[in-house]
């Protein structure tokens, strides 16, 4: 694969550059800096500015407005957007339910909901834990039984973020307990706003609601809500998952943290001590860093320059694990940098809530809540002890 920008791809990289510095609100962006959570209406304005620019959904079909972007156009992106503090893409319904009613969704589906997901009409999220069904997912007890032309819900799910914003939920269900457990899960897509449907926050460590418990009473869903066929949802969570963990790496927002770390690691420290970064101990962690994070970029556009490899439980999975980890050593070694700033706004937060000026120096912003909020993501998407079995089961059976 050859990795050297053409003419063409340094044009685009030009091209986000202006878009990120033009189209894109500046206080969204400089929130994004500060490691600040965006309120609903400003992730909503940031997809349609790319929606108006034709870049919603750039790896949908070319039918449904996709632009069959390479990988290397779509690391061009990513790392110009987060050096621009550009938010993260909604993923829910882009890079998850989207991709799936692509491939298994009815023609009635796709042309319902794959054009109000471009245009982010409605939010979407995903209803797949359970209180004692994370990473066994395959064990959920949240069952649908057939009632005529409609399904009847019952059950509970958990940890469900953005619940609270979203319009439509994609969710496996229990719809055959007599086989085998991944036999008997249905794959469904269900209005938020159903009778039967409560959405309870959770305050999570960095003091942000952003996940969720959702209970479902006697909740109705239409028969035609079923996507491809009734206890096949196993597989087509499969494919979701694979989707989802090729995007937890955040390779672009990596790489911005890095040289967030790098500037405050050259700070000199009150202390008279020096910079940071003279430090022999931190500097060699730092550039360990470095070089994990840019062999990860390599193998990651490597994997996704093979369209075969992007179903790929066992690459989703080397990928997903590989990031996660990285995301967290970089995520503790700018909270060392930062040192008691840190506590000092973090408790400011607990203190004040979102709406006053955070406390401490402006290097520290979001310094502690993005430590406490990536303790998380070597969990969620497949723990990484889960996906190492998946790997070595395939490494096995080779």
């Amino acid at each position: 694969m050859d990795l050297t920008f053409s003419s063409e791809d340094l044009k685009f990289r030009d091209e986000v550059v202006a878009f990120c510095e033009t189209q894109v609100d500046r206080e969204t962006r400089e929130k994004t800096r500060l490691g600040h959570r965006l309120t609903k209406g400003e992730i909503v304005d940031y997809h349609r500015a790319l929606y108006a620019r034709g870049w919603a959904v750039p790896n949908w079909a070319p039918e449904w407005g996709g632009l069959g972007w390479s990988a290397l156009r779509n690391q061009i992106f990513e790392e110009v957007a987060a050096a621009h503090h550009c938010p993260r893409r909604l993923a829910f319904g882009v890079s998850m339910v989207g991709p799936v009613l692509q491939a298994f969704g009815s023609r009635e589906q796709q042309e319902r909901y794959l054009p109000r997901i471009a245009s982010i009409e409605d939010w979407w999220c995903q209803g797949f834990s359970e209180p004692g069904s994370g990473s066994d997912l395959a064990s959920l007890k949240t069952s649908a039984v057939r009632d005529g032309d409609e399904w009847v819900l019952n059950g509970h799910k958990t940890w469900t973020t953005y619940a609270q914003h979203a319009d439509k939920m994609f969710i496996l269900t229990r719809t055959d307990s007599e086989c085998k457990p991944q036999k008997g899960i249905s794959f469904m897509l269900l209005d938020m706003d159903t009778p039967g449907i409560e959405v309870k926050p959770i305050v999570l460590l960095d003091n942000y609601h952003e996940v969720n418990e959702v209970f479902f009473d006697n909740v109705r869903i239409p028969a035609e809500n079923l996507v491809g066929e009734e206890n096949k949802g196993w597989d087509y969570a499969k494919f979701l998952l694979a989707h989802e963990r090729f995007g937890i790496a955040q390779i672009g927002a990596a790489r911005e943290q890095l040289n967030r770390l790098k500037a405050i690691a050259g700070m000199e420290q009150t202390e008279g001590d020096g910079a940071l970064i003279n430090d022999p101990l931190f500097a060699q962690q730092v550039a360990e860093l470095e070089m994990d994070l840019t062999a990860l970029d390599i193998t990651n556009l490597r994997v996704l320059a093979d369209p075969a490899n992007q179903a790929d439980l066992t690459f989703a999975g080397m990928l997903k694990i590989r990031g996660s980890d990285l995301n967290q050593r970089l995520s503790r070694l700018i909270m060392e940098a930062v040192g008691p700033a840190a506590a000092v706004e973090q408790q400011g937060l607990v203190l004040h809530g979102r709406n006053e000026p955070p406390l401490g120096p402006d290097y520290a912003a979001g310094a502690a809540p993005t430590y406490l909020n990536m303790r998380k993501v070597s969990i969620f998407g497949g723990s990484n002890e889960i996906q190492r079995t998946i790997i070595a089961k395939a490494m096995l059976s080779a």
